[in-house]
């Protein structure tokens, strides 16, 4: 679909998750290439590109990332409609890529990096099962 492509909210709600799918594979190449930093990035933008994905159905779009992170803990977690320990993964990683991206002395690690891409991966499928339930 191109930029000025008009598609359903259906059609919107999967482009964003294939986004999200290319931004972990992102995230595994720089994990294996030791860039922590840049994987830790690429994994939390798989999440919220996930999340935007659920924002899509609902027909709602949010331009602030923690607008997105609220509304979906709002909707979603907090209803259980996904695991509050998901909700608390979820946070965790946007914590580590604001850190990662904007402390200058930040250490990231392996092992924290794939915590992060975990995550992603886990909520994707998630996500996944959901609007495939929806459509």
């Amino acid at each position: 679909m191109q930029h000025n492509e008009k598609g359903s909210q259906r059609d919107l709600a999967l482009y964003r998750i294939e986004t999200a799918k290319s931004d972990v594979k992102s995230a595994k190449i720089l994990l294996e290439a030791g860039e922590y930093r840049g994987a830790n990035n690429r994994a939390y933008y798989g999440i919220y590109h996930t999340i935007s994905a659920i924002h899509a159905l609902d027909g709602n779009a949010y331009k602030r990332h923690k607008d997105a992170l609220a509304n979906f803990n709002k909707n979603y977690i907090k209803t259980e409609i996904f695991p509050r320990t998901l909700g608390r993964r979820i946070a965790e990683a946007e914590e580590i890529r604001h850190a990662s991206d904007y402390d200058d002395f930040y250490l990231a690690t392996r092992e924290e990096a794939e915590e992060q891409i975990a995550t992603a991966i886990e909520l994707i499928e998630k996500v996944e099962e959901y609007v495939g339930s929806k459509i």
